[in-house]
């Protein structure tokens, strides 16, 4: 299944969800603040919010282009590498243009139903992001482990199994999300103190009971971070006890150098995100407007990041994006 025709599957069961009129007519609308205690930096703060979105849609539009046009690049890497681009554009695209918008034009009023749909892409595109990186990470332990059947292994259709069930997980596990909001009850002011739609922040408006929500919200948090850096830190603990045992250090230079980028992208992804997890659980004596920043910069910073890191780090990549932009007529 393609990325266009696992939206159009997407769609619908959503759109079905959004448009049940009982529902949508009798939720409020929220009003997203920004960043709370900096609303005289606003300005200045969406100029680098606003670079880190270019930088993300010029960086993931370029790498998908140079693996689609280079077909000896269609190898699993190189797959996975595309679809977390791919992943990449969504998220950015799903939380920069009305932050900005928020930030720049005071574009605070949020519909209840667009509030929806951007916290469902904004979640389940993080979920598959961590998702992509497990696949990976995966490849890159074939690749030094078992480097006569890397081939064999992840021939295309166990990558085609790998995308898809990394797609489906990130849709399964944010329906319910849909379904338990949905009974929520709002009884008092709709203000939310964040540049675009957060989950917890939208529950903790509620003057209803959101045990179950809260629960379930931790529950998938702890389960997509926790099994997927467990798998991660599983793969690399093979590497790299196969790679100590390669003789020479040259050879095992070259081995480590293979798994840089992944490592990278690995330390963009899950530092920032469990850092602002932990203190938007528990950090209670965190500045509210740092754990804005904070969230806002982990939904950006790896779509931003992730392309120059691939770009440096890898040869065939920047190789092929240095004759894109040096190459004349």
């Amino acid at each position: 299944m393609t990325l266009v025709s696992f939206f159009s599957f997407l769609s619908k069961p959503l759109i079905m969800l959004l448009s049940n009129s009982s529902w949508r007519l009798s939720q409020p609308s929220f009003f997203l603040v920004g960043i709370p205690g900096l609303e005289e930096s606003q300005r200045w703060i969406a100029l680098p919010l606003g670079i880190l979105y270019l930088l993300a849609l010029v960086g993931n539009v370029t790498i998908l282009f140079i693996i689609w046009m280079d077909p000896s690049l269609h190898q699993p890497m190189y797959l996975f590498l595309s679809m977390l681009a791919a992943i990449d554009l969504v998220l950015a695209s799903s939380t920069a243009p009305k932050a900005l918008a928020v930030l720049l034009v005071h574009a605070h009023e949020i519909g209840y139903t667009v509030c929806l749909i951007q916290m469902f892409f904004i979640h389940a595109f993080s979920s598959m992001e961590s998702g992509v990186l497990v696949a990976m990470a995966l490849d890159r332990y074939v690749a030094i482990c078992h480097p006569l059947h890397h081939s064999t292994i992840l021939h295309p259709g166990v990558i085609g199994r790998i995308r898809m069930v990394v797609l489906v997980r990130g849709l399964l596990l944010l329906i319910p999300f849909l379904i338990l909001l949905q009974k929520l009850i709002f009884c008092q002011a709709t203000i939310i103190g964040h540049a675009y739609r957060e989950h917890m922040a939208v529950v903790k408006l509620a003057c209803s009971e959101t045990t179950v929500n809260q629960a379930y919200g931790l529950t998938v948090a702890l389960l997509v971070i926790g099994l997927d850096v467990l798998a991660v830190g599983v793969s690399y603990a093979h590497i790299l006890q196969a790679v100590l045992k390669v003789p020479g250090s040259e050879a095992r230079l070259k081995a480590f150098s293979t798994c840089g980028s992944h490592v990278c992208v690995i330390l963009v992804f899950y530092v920032p995100g469990i850092f602002s997890f932990l203190t938007h659980r528990f950090g209670h004596h965190v500045p509210h407007h740092v754990h804005v920043l904070l969230a806002t910069l982990y939904l950006l910073m790896p779509p931003a990041l992730n392309p120059l890191v691939y770009g440096v780090k890898t040869q065939q990549i920047r190789q092929r994006v240095l004759r894109l932009f040096t190459q004349k007529d």
